[in-house]
């Protein structure tokens, strides 16, 4: 899976990760390590992208040679959960825009359901950030691709960033899609019989929201 970057799994991520995971944490914690967890994700996101050499003049007057992001970019969130992570990516992207698409999981056979869409125009001149915490069996990560490549995006200028995701819903997306990116804050090795990740945290968006 050469094309999936796992992160680093450093002591510190391991304590992000064993807060999510713990099912007595409450909610305002949970979105307080949740968004911790973004921020170490945005970071290598943004490691994935083009940079271009920029000379600067400091406070002192004395000249700086340091780097400049040469691409423009767009986020994509794929509701509900998606949208907790619009914060983060906003403060690494200030100025980028932001669209978003509302695909839901049928809960008998985990097939999405795609609703709604409201994205920039020109995606073809954008790198695009898709955005959802969570990649189970795929199904709504494929649905929304499918759906920006419609819409004119390329697809080596996609990177898929999520928290959780597992090895079914990566090789699901990657055999389809071998020029998408995925960033993933670790990789957990099955689902269940409810299409939940193993060992998983639960339901993102209910633990997040706080509608379990």
């Amino acid at each position: 899976m050469k094309n999936v970057l796992e992160l680093k799994q450093t002591k510190y991520l391991i304590y992000l990760f064993t807060k999510l995971r713990d099912k007595k944490t409450k909610m305002k914690e949970f979105r307080n390590y949740s968004e911790m967890i973004m921020q170490i994700l945005m970071n290598e996101v943004f490691n994935q992208l083009k940079l271009v050499d920029k000379a600067v003049f400091t406070g002192t007057g004395s000249k700086f040679n340091g780097l400049e992001l040469n691409e423009k970019i767009c986020g994509v969130s794929i509701l509900r959960s998606g949208d907790s992570m619009e914060k983060a990516f906003m403060e690494f992207f200030p100025n980028a825009s932001y669209g978003k698409i509302l695909i839901q999981r049928n809960e008998k056979d985990a097939k999405p359901v795609f609703f709604y869409s409201k994205l920039p125009k020109n995606l073809s001149d954008n790198t695009i950030i898709l955005l959802d915490p969570m990649l189970g069996t795929g199904g709504s990560a494929l649905t929304a691709i499918e759906l920006l490549l419609k819409k004119g995006a390329k697809e080596n200028k996609i990177i898929f960033c999520n928290l959780l995701s597992c090895k079914k819903g990566l090789n699901t997306i990657i055999s389809k899609y071998k020029k998408v990116r995925i960033v993933t804050g670790v990789i957990d090795p099955i689902l269940n019989s409810k299409f939940y990740l193993v060992p998983g945290l639960g339901d993102f968006g209910d633990r997040y929201y706080g509608t379990e």
